[in-house]
């Protein structure tokens, strides 16, 4: 009986902890991406906004970015618990998670994802070392490469353009899985020769190594992705509305000439099951655009305008945020 007792205590504590989470604000997880990208800082602001202006609790989160952040989402987000996962992440990665086609959700689609807006876009960076000869990502073959972090937006894009130039991560001499800050270290040491890395203009750490090249006396290169090739437009063909052709004026880095690129269109993405908090955060983050974009560079191209560019595609966006457009007449 005694025992009886202690479990009807223990249910009506639960029920009570989880009415009082209930009651309390959103808990709000921003993951974002490792330092040294502008996933972490853009997120780290969008969490100082949210904290003070849309009644929530906010908290970035260092993560190794896209497909983790997906993961987080799908798995993390707790409705019980008043705790709620958002996420940074490349377009490509959302769309072959939502679709089943990312190796790690082939078991189970992220069919959960929701789109909040369009924050800005991502420029391929393929670097690559003073003297190192490569000038085409064929010759990334038998060269010190690394593709990103493992879980990485940067990883899935990387293996698709070596796929894409008929190469495989097993065709490079040495294969590492880095960041964004470890791969510039690397570079600029001598044990990497190139890296792939997806971020905004500037990305703090490539400007870093530009500037410790220079002050060697030479100047990191970065890899062309021309337009006209046919890795590229087999690339945009099988990823419509979702990559683009960009450039990386020579002037961001310090380079000889400007860099033809792939773009691609990050997204603030959250769990369908985020209620109405989605409608106050899309909110108070475009009431404080001025201030998001004073202190994350990239963050010049989150507007209204931009944030909507994906409302026909394959992902949803939430409820929420699609309220928060037509209350302010940028979608009917």
């Amino acid at each position: 009986m005694k025992k009886l007792m202690l479990l009807v205590l223990a249910l009506i504590l639960g029920a009570a902890g989880l009415a009082g989470a209930a009651e309390g604000k959103a808990r709000l997880m921003i993951t974002t991406g490792g330092i040294g990208g502008v996933y972490y800082y853009y997120g780290t602001t969008v969490a100082e906004i949210l904290t003070k202006g849309a009644g929530v609790e906010a908290t970035a989160i260092q993560t190794a970015a896209s497909v983790d952040n997906l993961l987080l989402i799908q798995r993390r987000t707790d409705p019980r618990k008043n705790t709620y996962y958002y996420g940074t992440v490349l377009p490509d990665s959302a769309y072959l998670a939502y679709t089943g086609q990312a190796e790690r959700f082939k078991d189970k689609p992220a069919k959960e994802v929701r789109v909040l807006w369009a924050m800005y876009p991502n420029l391929m960076h393929v670097v690559a070392a003073p003297g190192s000869g490569i000038k085409t990502v064929a010759d990334l073959k038998g060269k010190r490469v690394s593709t990103g972090a493992p879980g990485s937006g940067t990883e899935v894009e990387a293996f698709l353009i070596l796929e894409g130039a008929g190469l495989k991560p097993s065709d490079l001499g040495k294969h590492e899985r880095l960041g964004a800050a470890e791969s510039s270290e690397s570079l600029s040491h001598g044990t990497l020769e190139a890296y792939f890395w997806s971020g905004g203009l500037p990305t703090a750490s490539i400007t870093e190594l530009a500037t410790s090249l220079a002050r060697k006396g030479s100047k990191m290169e970065l890899v062309d992705l021309a337009p006209d090739s046919e890795m590229v437009k087999s690339l945009l063909a099988r990823f419509p509305g979702v990559m683009e052709t960009g450039v990386i004026p020579k002037d961001v880095y310090n380079t000889d000439r400007d860099n033809k690129t792939l773009a691609f269109w990050n997204l603030m993405v959250c769990h369908q099951d985020v209620p109405e908090e989605a409608y106050a955060v899309t909110k108070a983050l475009f009431e404080k655009q001025t201030q998001l974009q004073e202190s994350v560079k990239a963050a010049k191209d989150t507007t209204v305008a931009n944030s909507i560019k994906f409302v026909d595609g394959t992902i949803p966006y939430h409820p929420g945020a699609l309220r928060y457009y037509k209350e302010i007449g940028a979608i009917k």
